[in-house]
């Protein structure tokens, strides 16, 4: 979430942010006057508090004085039993009054909490507003391949080759699931193995991570507000995540980290895992859109002065993996409305598909500034030993499928065989993919 404090004090720039993105400028208004409401609740309960702890210290004396009447034979005796009960009586009902007001007070903290919690990310100055087709195109690399025959798609090149069975992955898992097979298991993990190598090259910690996370950890990282993209597991309240960003985010949570070295950087490889909800008619054939699929993902912990600086380096970092498999592609900046939640700038790389006549996104980089590591109490330690929050980004190295189906198409060779990379050639141990039966 945001810092109510900037909401305060500059909200019609957070207006300005929710308006590029196409949300609810209104929601400004209603966690303003929730945080109004919230604070006026704890300065009641913190006043009658205060006057219940005055009473308190009211009704020692009263016994005080009724005790040494009392042992003093004093004719005083009933006038100040009377005191004693009244200041008792004025105990309980401010006793009453500080519980009740204290219950509201904890409430309204949960509703501005929530309705905090449904702000996005303020949007980085030069975002492009508008939603998914009104990226800024900021460079094209390569030119789109012309050949000399009919070009195959990617599942037609990928069942030529036995790397590819859709059929078989629908009879087993349903429609979007598929095998792959062959040279296809061999390139998804050769694609996999490369991309570790890069990041260890790059200076990434390699972690292997859980796939089923918390709804604490889901929802810090934002992905929750997307729930109906996400697979819950009701039985055990967890979800499946659809990148391991999710699980390396949360695995600070509540934490004071180091940052004296310079920025934390992590690397993960695992099976990750999405409903594709409101895809319904897009990407049907082959592998490019599915539930499950394996991505190398990229995270990065930073002072948040750091932050652009670090998302310019996981950009220049998904594009050396482009390069190298010698794909044309394109890096666009993403238009707010296309952002996401919790990022407040996002670069794709969009590899062209030759069948398809378009470019489509291959990898992404997200700079989430504190967004994340408020909801995930994520600090460092600064100047004079106040903490503060910290930056998270994150970023694709690579997919398995998407590469595949950029990889097949634009290396595809006459006769059905497929050029490979000499960046992926080490980890293939072969410099061409053929059919079966072509040996």
């Amino acid at each position: 979430m945001i810092d109510i404090k900037l909401v305060r004090d500059n909200p019609d720039l957070v207006r300005a942010s929710q308006r590029a993105r196409g949300a609810d400028e209104t929601l400004v208004d209603q966690v303003l006057a929730a945080d109004e409401k919230r604070r006026s609740s704890i300065n009641e309960f913190e006043s009658l508090r205060s006057q219940q702890k005055t009473v308190s210290k009211s009704v020692g004396a009263a016994m005080g004085k009724l005790n040494a009447a009392r042992k003093a034979g004093s004719a005083d005796v009933d006038i100040l039993a009377k005191e004693a009960d009244d200041a008792r009586a004025q105990a309980t009902e401010l006793s009453a009054q500080v519980k009740q007001r204290e219950a509201t007070a904890d409430q309204e903290d949960k509703d501005f909490t929530a309705l905090l919690r449904e702000l996005d990310n303020i949007v980085i100055d030069g975002v492009p507003a508008g939603g998914e087709d009104n990226f800024e195109t900021l460079e094209t690399v390569g030119k789109p391949r012309e050949f000399d025959f009919e070009p195959l798609d990617h599942l037609a090149l990928g069942e030529k080759l036995g790397a590819i069975d859709m059929e078989r992955g629908a009879k087993v898992s349903g429609s979007r699931f598929y095998f792959l097979k062959g040279a296809g298991a061999r390139l998804s993990n050769a694609l996999m193995a490369y991309a570790q190598s890069i990041a260890a090259e790059e200076g990434f910690t390699p972690l292997i991570v859980p796939t089923l996370v918390s709804p604490a950890t889901m929802g810090g990282t934002g992905y929750l507000d997307a729930h109906e993209d996400v697979y819950h597991l009701e039985s055990a309240d967890l979800y499946l995540t659809g990148t391991s960003e999710v699980a390396i985010a949360g695995y600070h949570t509540d934490e004071i980290i180091d940052l004296s070295n310079g920025p934390l950087r992590y690397t993960a490889t695992s099976t990750c895992y999405r409903r594709e909800a409101g895809s319904y008619g897009k990407d049907t054939k082959g592998i490019f859109r599915v539930h499950q699929f394996t991505k190398t993902e990229m995270f990065v912990l930073c002072d948040p002065e750091q932050a652009v600086a670090e998302h310019q380096n996981l950009l220049r970092i998904e594009r050396r993996l482009l390069d190298d498999l010698e794909l044309p592609y394109r890096v666009i900046d993403v238009a707010a409305g296309d952002l996401g939640g919790s990022a407040a700038r996002k670069y794709d790389c969009e590899a062209w598909v030759p069948t398809q006549g378009k470019y489509r996104e291959l990898t992404s980089t997200s700079n989430c500034t504190t967004y994340q590591a408020r909801r995930l109490n994520i600090r460092q330690r600064g100047e004079g030993g106040k903490t503060e929050f910290v930056a998270t980004l994150n970023g694709t190295m690579l997919t398995d499928t998407r590469p595949i189906v950029a990889l097949l198409e634009n290396h595809q060779q006459a006769d059905g065989s497929i050029h490979v990379p000499a960046a992926l050639q080490p980890f293939l141990g072969t410099d061409v993919i053929r059919p079966p039966q072509a040996g």
